[in-house]
């Protein structure tokens, strides 16, 4: 009988480890990553050529939108949380071995606790659990979700072991429930378990009115039955809702999760849960975990130097900004990020990651619609104050370095975004078949794509048109890339029998100057606020510098 598609079979190999070797369930884990490999499995995977910036705008918004979902650039905190799930996962293992036994007396325990009816566990000799606990606190958007599953990701759901018979899940993730209820938790687990497997573990237990205890012994029996390398519980705040249950009765039930069940167990929350975590950090209980993770925003502080090699060593900032950026479908884009648009996009967002990236793609479907085809401070204060406000709490909080306010407005997010998204790519669509509609190349898709991209180029309209035509009609089977070199020469030699080229100048409406290209003061008036255009020009560039002239020639 075939596996299921997201079953693989055991395939075993050496871990590297004696305390690892021998050990069926971690053989037949990955290889554990180095720092190479974990930034080949969890950078996103984003296409990009030069060559579709010049594609229609409604194709375009479909590969910049994709960004929310492709974008991926590992950082330290990543790093750190890879390297802590690896250890739990495996060290979890190292008291659960197919080929002792050891899992089956692991077994036995589980099902005389159960047959007790109570959670003492005191009761029995257990085995010496190696299992650990590590919590995970960021705000909304710092990315915990997005990185706990691309780590995840790098293992199997699912792994047979044809030689025992056995199903080993390598991992469980779940979700706490919207009710903050800690027997819905458990329930939760039967059902995750059910989706994974096609098991019946809810519907049989749900029937029951178990206490939260025995549904504790049931989640250890399931989990050993299965072994599940690490449990992931998410959105761990919604506990407090329920105002019923202490914080002293919450961390109870944790370490219970962890002693009973005899896995390793991550608890992923935004600062509203903290005050959960924070009695395990002033007790003799930390010895039970591994440790708390708290991810903090990116951080904009200054470059530094690597004093081994003298060269300039960039923030994660810096380096995650420079990263995204390369990734502009704008017909007119800035190839490198100015300290200014830099300074602004972090102001805005105050480096926390799905802001970040949401701001860049709304930018980007933003400046196709209206023509402009470039990012701008302008235009990201702009998408901030419409599209953004509903995180203006939380930001402004960040701001001023507030705790009670940042643990008060920690859970914004941004579920509008989907929609906005679509209404742009709506608006994008009008306009190209507006534009479609005036142009001199109907129905050649080719034609019309030279003649874009060209024009981005700097290349006059008037001029390029007649030639555009020429081209196709003299060399109807060239390649673009072809067709693109012979229309430049042509154009080369056109701009040297043309007498005055620059006697005149075309009268563009004022409206429309932020299509211009970013060095003509014309687009620099429409991206100054109001009053405030002499301010942003700088000596050398824009104004000359008459003190300095002045030095030189005395």
């Amino acid at each position: 009988m075939p596996l299921p598609d997201h079953y693989v079979e055991a395939v075993y190999m050496d871990p590297g480890l004696e305390r690892y070797r021998g050990n069926p369930l971690i053989e037949a884990l990955p290889p554990i990553m180095d720092l190479k490999a974990l930034k080949a499995k969890l950078t996103g995977k984003v296409e990009f050529n030069p060559q579709d910036c010049f594609e229609k705008g409604h194709i375009r918004a479909h590969q910049i939108s994709a960004l929310l979902d492709d974008f991926f650039q590992p950082l330290a905190m990543h790093k750190q949380l890879e390297e802590k799930v690896s250890i739990m996962v495996r060290a979890g293992y190292v008291g659960r071995n197919l080929a002792d036994g050891s899992i089956n007396k692991l077994m036995q325990e589980s099902y005389e606790r159960i047959m007790a009816g109570e959670n003492n566990s005191s009761r029995f000799i257990q085995s010496n659990s190696t299992a650990k606990s590590l919590s995970l606190i960021g705000c909304s958007g710092s990315g915990k979700s997005t990185t706990i599953n691309r780590i995840l990701a790098t293992y199997p759901p699912v792994i047979y072991h044809s030689k025992y018979n056995f199903i080993q899940l390598p991992y469980l993730r779940m979700e706490c429930p919207s009710d903050g209820s800690l027997k819905s938790l458990c329930l939760n687990f039967f059902r995750e378990v059910d989706r994974t497997l096609h098991t019946g573990y809810e519907e049989k237990y749900a029937r029951k009115r178990h206490s939260t205890e025995v549904l504790l012994s049931l989640m250890g029996q399931v989990a050993t039955q299965r072994a599940i390398g690490v449990l992931v519980i998410d959105e761990i705040q919604r506990l407090t809702l329920k105002r019923s249950i202490s914080k002293e009765a919450m961390l109870e039930f944790f370490v219970a999760l962890v002693n009973v069940i005899g896995v390793p167990v991550v608890l992923v929350g935004t600062p509203k849960a903290r005050p959960i975590f924070e009695i395990e950090l002033q007790s003799a209980r930390r010895s039970a975990g591994f440790g708390s993770l708290f991810w903090d925003p990116m951080h904009c502080g200054p470059v530094g130097t690597d004093p081994r090699t003298g060269k300039v060593r960039k923030t994660e900032w810096v380096a995650f900004t420079d990263k995204l950026w390369q990734y502009q479908w704008l017909t007119k884009r800035d190839e490198l990020l100015s300290d200014e648009v830099r300074e602004c996009w972090f102001d805005l967002s105050q480096g926390v990651l799905d802001i970040v990236v949401k701001l860049f793609v709304l930018a980007q479907m933003r400046a196709i619609s209206t023509g402009l085809e470039r990012i701008t401070v302008k235009l990201l204060r702009t998408i901030y104050e419409q599209e953004l406000k509903p995180v203006h709490p939380m930001l402004d909080a960040l701001r001023r370095n507030d705790p009670d306010l940042i643990n008060k407005y920690s859970d914004l997010q941004l579920p509008s975004i989907d929609k906005r998204l679509l209404e742009l790519k709506a608006l994008i669509d009008r306009q190209q078949n507006t534009k479609e509609a005036k142009s001199p190349f109907i129905g050649n898709e080719k034609a019309l794509r030279l003649y874009t991209m060209l024009q981005a180029m700097g290349c006059d309209s008037g001029l390029l048109q007649p030639l555009v035509e020429k081209v196709f009609k003299d060399h109807p089977n060239l390649s673009l890339p072809e067709l693109s070199r012979v229309l430049l020469d042509w154009y080369a030699s056109a701009l040297t029998l043309i007498k005055a080229p620059s006697s005149t100048t075309e009268k563009i409406k004022q409206q429309a100057w932020h299509t211009l290209p970013t060095d003509d003061l014309r687009f620099k008036f429409s991206q100054a606020d109001k009053g405030k255009l002499y301010q942003q020009f700088k000596y050398g560039k824009e104004l000359f510098d008459i003190p300095s002239w002045l030095q030189r020639v005395g």
